[in-house]
């Protein structure tokens, strides 16, 4: 069977379309069509001296190509040649065929010129922002870190850093120091300072105030122990805790601060013993006649700065005969006159102590009390030897 073949033929609408481009377009013929220019455009490829005023269909190549070493049509580089109408403001972008004008990123076209975007207007930024030229940098506030999206910022947990002497709480973009109980944060926000509770009053402790780190404590002198309350001094009785020296023979007594190991009664001639604390004159021996007839030993402990006037010890006749009356007064031991006998009845007296006495010290008194019978003619006197223990006031 015989091929039959079929050749196209390109239409040059350029010669047979009448006015096919308008106004100051130049029509350059292609295959299967034709392309208007500007004149300003036309190649001198295109249009060489005394041609026809529309382009040579001979040409090989269209506008923005060039013709190659083998032959085919290759793109012109109008960026790299330096053949672009961009201004110094604009970059040069290659296309097939062409190039576009354009503004890198960040800057935007006004007026046919580049100018920077100031993107902080526009709240990319989380807390800080600044602007750069083409671009712009976020920041934080102290206390937060930037995110790695460049953009949020995070809070900084302060407190794993141990900022704080004490307790360390963090808040929402800084931390707060706290102090344990006895202790003041310091100026820098973060030491913890002892507070000196005894430098708040004179009355925190009986005795004496100690500052320890965070509190304080109270101490007694010698002779005392801390009460129950954690302040108050009382008497350590060593004759009962057993905190003593005193031999077997001896008795301990107990005052405040102290204590005393009392040897035992000796009495002397013509006295006799008549019980552990009390001697006797018989009224059968003559020598006895002017003496009192009985000496009761008694011992009590006294507190340096007692109020005065102040009752401290009871005198009391045990015996009452028919017609008789008593008489009470200190025979002797009261040179300093700080003592004296007020009579409260026919039968009894106090021992009042009437001046400020001081210790430590021991003060013996001589303690009479006279009986009179008018009625059968006697006249007898027994003493009591107060032995007085005045302790130190340590308060």
């Amino acid at each position: 069977m015989p091929c039959s073949f079929f050749f196209f033929l390109d239409v040059d609408e350029c010669r047979t379309l009448p006015d096919a481009c308008r106004l100051d377009m130049r029509c350059v013929n292609q295959n299967g069509g034709y392309l208007c220019i500007p004149r300003s455009l036309y190649s001198q490829s295109y249009a060489r001296p005394n041609s026809p005023p529309y382009p040579d269909r001979s040409a090989p190549c269209l506008l923005g190509y060039a013709l190659g070493e083998d032959g085919t049509c290759v793109d012109i580089d109008e960026c790299e040649t330096s053949a672009h109408q961009c201004n110094p403001t604009q970059v040069c972008f290659n296309t097939d065929g062409g190039y576009t004008c354009s503004c890198t990123e960040g800057y935007w076209l006004v007026g046919g010129q580049c100018q920077d975007i100031d993107e902080c207007r526009y709240g990319y930024c989380q807390q800080l922002c600044a602007n750069i030229p083409g671009s712009y940098s976020c920041s934080c506030n102290p206390g937060f870190i930037l995110n790695p999206d460049s953009r949020t910022c995070q809070d900084i947990d302060e407190c794993e850093d141990e900022p704080c002497s004490h307790a360390c709480f963090n808040t929402y973009g800084s931390y707060m120091c706290n102090c344990d109980e006895g202790f003041e944060l310091g100026a820098d926000g973060t030491t913890c300072n002892d507070l000196d509770e005894c430098s708040f009053s004179d009355f925190l402790c009986q005795y004496r105030c100690v500052n320890t780190p965070g509190s304080f404590s109270c101490v007694c002198p010698p002779g005392y122990y801390i009460f129950e309350d954690g302040r108050s001094c009382e008497d350590l009785n060593e004759c009962d805790t057993g905190n003593n020296t005193c031999t077997t023979a001896q008795v301990c007594f107990n005052f405040q601060g102290r204590y005393k190991c009392l040897d035992p009664l000796i009495c002397e001639a013509p006295y006799i013993e008549f019980s552990d604390n009390q001697c006797m004159c018989s009224a059968e021996n003559p020598t006895c006649r002017d003496r009192p007839f009985a000496i009761l030993y008694r011992h009590m402990d006294l507190s340096s700065g007692r109020t005065v006037p102040a009752d401290i010890f009871q005198m009391q006749a045990t015996t009452r005969y028919p017609g008789a009356f008593y008489i009470f007064q200190i025979k002797s031991g009261n040179e300093g006159r700080e003592f004296y006998m007020r009579q409260t009845s026919n039968l009894s007296a106090t021992l009042v102590l009437s001046r400020p006495i001081t210790g430590p010290r021991e003060v013996v008194l001589d303690l009479e009390m006279v009986t009179v019978n008018n009625v059968i003619n006697f006249r007898g006197s027994s003493i009591i030897r107060l032995t007085i223990f005045v302790s130190e006031h340590p308060f």
